[in-house]
């Protein structure tokens, strides 16, 4: 175990399921994680879901923006009661590395992986690499979910429809958790891995005394479009990763460390 972290605490707001993989990452570096999940992430269903699926022929690519997506498209799928060999024949695009494993999973494969992690760079990419696209695209998407995919696409007039499967709220119910810690704890980090948790943040937070304080704490973010969300938030001290991982987050914190200590 690294102790590069140790004495640390770390802020770690992720909803709560996808967040034990980072937190067990915390704490083989030594350092001390501090949960306060802001999100609330569900699978949701309509008719309308029903209706775009029964002419998924219709589409040639999908595209998922997150590992979220991925989960609730087949749970969708089951819940429908409805089994699609054909997907095999379309091609699929998915935005970073845990999107695709998360995919394989299924028994699924992408076949367009963007070089950055984030739906501006995937929507450049993809439209320069792909200039003659047949058919239709499918963005499979969360409520919270940016439209760049949808606007950069009509700008080249390539047709695109989407399906929203999953729901992201804040966690009310975390609050009063959130604001003791905010006054008790002394934290080193926050870390923030998605916009929507940045504005949980804030919602969540009721006491505007140590709120100055938290902006100026180092906060990690886990990719350019949260950071700009952060920034827009008022904190001050932003810092992000080369790659937009989690574990990319894990790095950048231990390179801060190591510089600490070597100053």
């Amino acid at each position: 175990m690294s102790s590069l972290l140790h004495g640390k605490s770390i802020l770690v707001t992720r909803e709560k399921d996808q967040a034990k993989e980072f937190v067990e990452k915390i704490l083989v570096n030594g350092g001390t994680p501090v949960e306060v999940p802001l999100l609330k992430i569900s699978c949701k269903y309509s008719k309308e879901q029903e209706q775009i699926i029964n002419r998924m022929e219709t589409y040639n690519w999908l595209f998922f923006t997150s590992a979220n997506g991925v989960h609730c498209f087949f749970k969708c799928l089951n819940n429908l009661g409805i089994r699609f060999p054909e997907l095999k024949a379309l091609e699929i695009a998915v935005v970073g590395d845990k999107t695709a494993h998360v995919l394989e999973e299924y028994g699924y494969s992408a076949q367009f992986i963007p070089s950055t992690y984030n739906a501006d760079v995937m929507a450049h990419e993809f439209i320069a690499t792909h200039a003659n696209v047949n058919g239709k695209v499918l963005v499979i998407k969360g409520n919270r979910s940016r439209d760049v995919l949808q606007k950069e696409f009509s700008k080249k007039n390539i047709p695109c429809d989407n399906l929203e499967v999953y729901e992201t709220n804040f966690n009310y119910q975390i609050k009063t958790k959130l604001n003791e810690l905010c006054v008790t704890e002394d934290l080193d980090f926050l870390t923030f891995t998605s916009p929507s948790t940045v504005e949980a943040f804030i919602e969540l937070k009721n006491d505007d005394r140590y709120l100055s304080k938290l902006k100026s704490t180092a906060c990690v973010c886990i990719g350019t479009t949260t950071e700009n969300k952060a920034m827009e938030l008022g904190f001050t001290n932003t810092i992000t990763p080369s790659e937009f991982t989690t574990e990319g987050m894990i790095d950048v914190i231990r390179k801060i460390m190591g510089r600490d200590r070597l100053e």
